[in-house]
């Protein structure tokens, strides 16, 4: 049973902005997302003291120097791409901000 796919506008934007061969993986690897939401090599990341339903888990793919993080419902069966970062800088300071952005559940 498949998930349905959203994603960020800036995440779209990021991606054009990857060399080729990156953004064809990225590409593949969010299509992916609405298959399997939680692929061996994900991660959860923290999110206490963040206002999430209890339904709502974000996470994080790493690629390379590159990380997708996106949010996972599985009572309303989505997933929610919320960008598309490089690291280093990128530290997930912004988490608050990236799960005001998810709908209400």
């Amino acid at each position: 049973m498949t998930y349905e796919l959203y994603l960020e506008p800036a995440v779209y934007e990021a991606r054009k902005a990857l060399p080729g061969n990156v953004r064809q993986r990225v590409r593949a690897q969010i299509e992916a997302l609405a298959r399997a939401p939680r692929p061996r090599d994900s991660r959860p990341l923290k999110t206490r003291g963040l206002d999430l339903s209890a339904a709502v888990q974000i996470r994080r793919i790493r690629l390379d120097r590159w990380r997708i993080v996106y949010a996972v419902n599985d009572a309303e069966r989505w997933v929610w791409v919320l960008g598309l970062y490089q690291r280093p800088p990128y530290n997930y300071e912004d988490l608050a901000s990236l799960a005001s952005r998810l709908p209400p559940t």
